[in-house]
């Protein structure tokens, strides 16, 4: 039997302050035209690594991504054997990667970042430790299973070997501001505290970009593809951290200058057994400027578009809603902890009905 779609859609509203969490390569905030007006852009990639540092604030497991992955093998096969040394480990570690087609140079280093989670690297370790002569598909075996949750969720892509690859089981859009966006500069100075009182004038100038907006931020997980890299139980508990830590994190970019850490003012989870749904063409046309600001007229245009594309798509198995701008919402919940619980019994339900079907 062919198991239903299951899909998390995570859709969230966030006010964002003078900031530039997210640079380009002038320092710059980065911006997109969307409908026609220029908004401000946070990467997926740039939350994505926010939300793996997330990850490493709690008790979960997180993947290094790094050049350095044979290193970090030879590390681990000194303590699985400490009576090798470091040449000798080196040499282990650089056979097992070829091995497995993957490159190392003449400095130990991958040709590109490799991600790699601590489980596979201390199995990795004991088998070639263990085995004189050693076998890729073995090697590859290892490579692939034993995933961290971070590797589990954004995949694994291997130039050298495909074979190696790691789909990914969520997608992060990039976040876009709502409302039209004007780039602000800030011109600053620098006084120099031990200079002669008669001495006049700055020690440094500068200027920095900056904007404010209210973001629209999008992710969705496969429910079915998280299970199949984690196992059942490991991707419930992997679903509720990826919403979690969705929501709260935030990258640093700037951090220090402006303080600009928020929480969102609007989160709707959608599960769903069709498709991913990205709402954002809510703001194809841009929200505009009143004294009331963005948020409000912000959810008004989201929950229209959510109810919109219910003549097109299935109606959801669950939509549950945290609207800290308004208790009225449908679905609407206290707290994130109960949002994260009715988010974990929908998926278990959903999963437990297929497994009876079957």
């Amino acid at each position: 039997m062919t198991k239903q779609n299951l899909y998390i859609d995570i859709h969230a509203l966030q006010s964002v302050p003078v900031s530039n969490i997210n640079r380009d390569d002038n320092g710059e905030p980065k911006s997109a035209m969307y409908g026609g007006a220029m908004r401000a852009r946070v990467s997926s990639q740039s939350w994505k690594h926010a939300m793996r540092d997330g990850f490493k604030h709690t008790d979960i497991t997180s993947a290094n991504r790094t050049k350095m992955a044979a290193k970090l093998l030879a590390d681990n096969i000194q303590k699985v054997d400490s009576s090798l040394d470091d040449e000798a480990a080196m040499k282990k570690s650089e056979e097992a990667f070829k091995l497995a087609g993957v490159k190392v140079d003449k400095e130990g280093n991958t040709g590109a970042l490799l991600m790699v989670s601590p489980g596979q690297i201390t199995k990795l370790a004991q088998y070639v430790v263990s085995n004189d002569e050693l076998d890729k598909k073995a090697i590859k075996a290892v490579l692939k299973g034993d995933q961290s949750l971070d590797l589990a969720l954004f995949g694994r892509m291997v130039a050298d070997n495909p074979e190696l690859n790691v789909d990914a089981s969520a997608q992060v859009a990039h976040a876009i501001s709502t409302h039209r966006v004007e780039p602000d500069y800030d011109y600053f100075t620098a006084l120099d505290d031990l200079q002669p009182k008669d001495t006049a004038g700055a020690a440094m100038l500068g200027s920095i970009q900056y904007n404010s907006s209210t973001l629209y931020r999008y992710a969705n997980l496969n429910m079915h593809e998280l299970i199949h890299n984690l196992g059942t139980e490991d991707a419930f508990n992997g679903a509720s951290e990826f919403v979690k830590q969705f929501l709260l994190s935030m990258p640093t970019g700037k951090q220090n200058t402006f303080a600009n850490k928020t929480l969102p003012n609007y989160v709707m989870v959608v599960v769903r057994t069709d498709t991913p749904v990205n709402l954002v063409s809510a703001f194809e046309k841009p929200v505009p400027s009143t004294e009331d600001g963005y948020v409000t007229a912000s959810i008004t245009k989201l929950e229209k578009e959510y109810t919109s594309t219910l003549s097109m798509v299935e109606k959801p198995i669950l939509k549950v809603v945290l609207n800290r701008e308004d208790s009225t919402s449908d679905g609407q919940v206290e707290n994130l902890t109960e949002l994260l619980n009715k988010v974990t019994e929908s998926l278990k339900e959903a999963v437990q009905d297929e497994d009876t079907d079957d």
